[in-house]
């Protein structure tokens, strides 16, 4: 793919001109706190850049998942107010996507400001299957630039869509790669092609079956998966062990199985923790003790048990994989890593992380909180990946919209 750039963009000039831009502003929030505003930071860069140019800066963007109409919970504000604290250009929020304060908003924005619309999904057309619909909303964006209007797009988190802020309003202005979704495909093709080895790729959160995908993909690319989080217990499932009452997807079994028979024949390896640190319940304050992986309901807790950690053993062997590589992808926690108790194997993943000599590759929004949860600060990592479920999917070797729209 080859794309038009923001230094392209830049060198044509945008002084006066009114540039609409995608951003990622998709935070967690604790009420109207942002608890991480890595999102928010990383996208000052461009638009510092355009401000700085003297261009009238539009920015489209998105929070949560509302039903198409506004919902006071999903609004923009917490994390615009985030972004205002620090920006060193003027900034302000326009009380809806593309309405009359919209309108207002952008008539009277000056060069080197900017105004971000109210979140997009607020109009049900956003994310709508149907083309018509998605294009009379992008028609609608375009019409806040003019008539010499461009549109950059910098939230690598949301290309894996085909929405109208993402997708359809590329087809219909001067369209440019910013530079957060630029450095987001320059790492992911370091973990897809000429990747230095050995490669090892750690895989944590919830749930296998939403890896499943990537794992397929990874067979015979990578050197060694190490397995974390809720979907090892399906991996050991998988092994014939029992895992009380800890997270499992029964019916992924079978899939988890052929993967393991496949790997060998791939030249990749599994590596499933040996041992468990297994709770009385899901709290943070629950009893706790460290087993064997394969002896889970050996534990005090017997068949009540809830595994919410790799042990301390599984995470030194995982460490050592990690500090022995020379690439690393991370996507997804060892564990409950918001409670103390359980924070360990996650904190010693991040730990390797930092010590080994790898280019290291942090992606997903919880492994990305995690690390600043946990006290680690981003530049202590090759690269800390905005893209979540882009950046799975993009491992996946599926066609990302917002990318594939872009080329040129």
């Amino acid at each position: 793919m080859t794309f038009h750039t923001l230094n392209e963009l830049l060198a044509e000039g945008v002084r006066g001109r009114y540039i609409l831009v995608r951003s990622d502003l998709n935070v967690p929030l604790d009420g109207s706190t942002v608890t991480d505003d890595g999102r928010i930071k990383a996208s000052l860069p461009v638009l510092s850049k355009l401000t700085d140019a003297g261009a009238r800066v539009l920015v489209t963007a998105h929070l949560g998942r509302p039903k198409g109409a506004p919902e006071d919970k999903y609004s923009l504000r917490p994390a615009v107010a985030r972004l205002a604290e620090l920006a060193d250009f003027k900034v302000t929020l326009a009380g809806d996507t593309v309405g009359s304060s919209a309108k207002e908003a952008a008539a009277s924005l000056q060069d080197g400001e900017v105004l971000v619309l109210e979140n997009v999904r607020f109009d049900a057309r956003e994310t709508s299957k149907d083309d018509a619909e998605r294009g009379a909303f992008a028609d609608e964006l375009v019409a806040l630039t003019g008539d010499n209007g461009a549109y950059v797009d910098d939230a690598f988190g949301a290309v894996h869509r085909k929405h109208a802020s993402v997708y359809d309003v590329a087809t219909r202005l001067p369209s440019y790669q910013g530079d957060l979704v630029h450095t987001e495909v320059e790492v992911l093709r370091k973990l897809t092609a000429d990747t230095q080895r050995p490669y090892v790729v750690v895989l944590g959160g919830s749930k296998v079956s939403d890896k499943l995908a990537v794992i397929d993909n990874l067979l015979g690319k990578a050197d060694t998966i190490l397995v974390g989080g809720g979907m090892l217990f399906t991996f050991l499932a998988a092994a014939g062990h029992k895992v009380a009452s800890s997270l499992l997807e029964e019916d992924q079994i079978p899939v988890v199985q052929d993967y393991l028979k496949r790997a060998a024949d791939a030249g990749t390896e599994f590596v499933i923790p040996t041992d468990v640190v297994v709770a009385e319940k899901f709290a943070a304050d629950a009893a706790h003790e460290t087993v064997a992986a394969d002896s889970i309901e050996a534990s005090s807790f017997g068949t009540q048990g809830i595994g919410l950690d790799i042990g301390p053993e599984s995470a030194a062997a995982f460490a050592g994989r990690i500090k022995g590589a020379r690439t690393v992808f991370w996507n997804g926690p060892m564990g409950v890593f918001e409670f103390e108790a359980f924070s360990a194997g996650t904190r010693a993943i991040a730990q390797a992380l930092t010590e080994t000599e790898a280019f290291t590759v942090v992606g997903g929004g919880d492994s990305a909180a995690a690390v600043r949860t946990l006290g680690f600060a981003d530049d202590q990592f090759g690269h800390i990946s905005t893209g979540g479920g882009a950046s799975l999917e993009y491992l996946e070797g599926k066609e990302l919209p917002g990318l594939s729209v872009l080329d040129r």
